[in-house]
């Protein structure tokens, strides 16, 4: 895949995870029960120890999080896809505690922490795969290439 195309598919699913986590945070401060159609955990796992990091809803962390990612996309450089990766890593990880958490400590399923965690794992795989690529274009590995 072309870097052009990861960098949009990467972007896609920032906007949506930035939606899901958006979601989340308007239900945890708005004091209302998400929308569960699928399972019935939704608001176990909201009320749930887990549901905040240091006091601060993990919700509003996911939002930062693929925030950042968005931010990295407006960047062609080597630095913003290291960053844009380290990020999709870290938020990698934590998606997996959390889902983890979600089978093993609180045994309720939120449809929206499961959706969140898919797409910060697709985002993982788009943007670990995007550094791995070929240099963006401008870079100076890329124009190093063109010499060789």
């Amino acid at each position: 895949m072309t870097d052009r195309l990861l960098r949009r598919a990467a972007l896609v699913l920032a906007v949506i995870g930035a939606g899901i986590a958006g979601y989340l945070v308007y239900v945890h401060y708005a004091h209302v029960q998400p929308i569960c159609s699928i399972s019935h955990g939704c608001e176990a796992v909201q009320k749930s120890k887990y549901a905040k990091v240091g006091g601060v809803p993990v919700a509003l962390l996911g939002v930062i999080g693929y925030l950042a990612i968005l931010a990295t996309l407006f960047f062609r450089t080597e630095a913003a896809r290291l960053a844009g990766a380290a990020f999709a890593l870290v938020g990698f990880g934590f998606s997996a505690w959390l889902t983890y958490a979600e089978a093993n400590k609180i045994h309720a399923w939120c449809q929206w922490c499961v959706a969140s965690a898919t797409v910060m794992t697709l985002l993982m795989i788009v943007l670990v795969s995007r550094l791995l690529a070929s240099p963006p274009p401008g870079s100076t590995i890329a124009a190093r290439q063109q010499l060789a």
